[in-house]
């Protein structure tokens, strides 16, 4: 993408600060970026070569995941975290499932907004807000959320790469427990998050580097931390005949397991588990 095609700069957006949002849509390919944002997942590249297939495997486990529980009889959804938007969307993946579907899509970047309100123009039964994961009371008394999401029935909980954002001094598992707490029993629970187990300490380094230019900075996790985001809750099996437990992003739903065994899905942790 040329920067004579770069989008158009929303209030609150500074073009000149790497955003999540925005290198994730990198990663994936899309256009939703700008050039402090491409340069920056260019230089992180050269010690990661397997950014983009680490996105990927992320937003493929997004999606089983998604399918998966609106074929639990789920009937809504709120995508926290949500990110710009590109193909496999959470509202068209379920809304395959049963057109009738309700969706929020939440995210803190105001150019999230920006783009998601062409995309939904015209649709009932899905919103997009902006809001601050880290304030639980207010994203979940918003009136956009509350005139579409019915806290009396089962949601569908999306947070899919979001909560690597959260510092420890902001409890990430508490905040996601506040979620929960919210969420009717039969709800469930789509997270993943990135590791610095079994990674190269000179990528990690460099991942580290380039998010704490970034308007929100990076927080790797182990495997237990990310198991701890799940605790309460019934952890559902990733594969038929498989135990039920946190997995990679590739592996969970995976219809070849040796393909999903990628490097770039053991960047990341993923589960997704019921609330009783």
């Amino acid at each position: 993408m040329t920067e004579a095609s770069a989008p158009s700069v929303p209030p609150g957006v500074d073009p000149n600060v790497p955003a999540p949002a925005r290198l994730y849509d990198y990663y994936l390919g899309g256009t939703h970026n700008y050039p402090v944002d491409r340069e920056a997942a260019e230089q992180i590249r050269k010690l990661i070569p397997e950014l983009s297939d680490a996105a990927w495997a992320n937003r493929g486990f997004h999606q089983r995941a998604a399918r998966w529980i609106a074929l639990q009889d789920v009937r809504q959804f709120i995508d926290i975290g949500s990110g710009l938007p590109t193909v496999g969307n959470t509202h068209e993946v379920v809304q395959r499932v049963d057109p009738a579907m309700r969706v929020v899509y939440v995210d803190h970047d105001p150019l999230v907004l920006a783009h998601s309100a062409p995309l939904l123009a015209g649709q009932r039964r899905t919103r997009a807000i902006q809001a601050d994961l880290r304030k639980p009371d207010q994203l979940l008394s918003h009136p956009d959320l509350t005139g579409l999401i019915d806290f009396s029935q089962p949601t569908g909980l999306m947070m899919t790469w979001v909560m690597h954002f959260v510092a420890d001094s902001d409890d990430p598992q508490g905040l996601v427990a506040r979620y929960l707490a919210a969420l009717a029993p039969g709800s469930y629970l789509a997270l993943s998050h990135v590791t610095n187990e079994k990674t190269p300490p000179a990528s990690v380094a460099a991942a580290e580097a380039l998010y704490a230019k970034a308007s929100e900075q990076l927080y790797f996790r182990p495997r237990a931390d990310v198991q701890r985001f799940f605790d309460g809750l019934e952890l559902i099996s990733p594969c038929p005949n498989t135990a039920a437990e946190v997995v990679h992003t590739g592996d969970w739903g995976a219809e070849d397991p040796e393909l999903a065994d990628s490097d770039g899905s053991r960047w990341s942790w993923c589960g997704v588990a019921r609330k009783s």
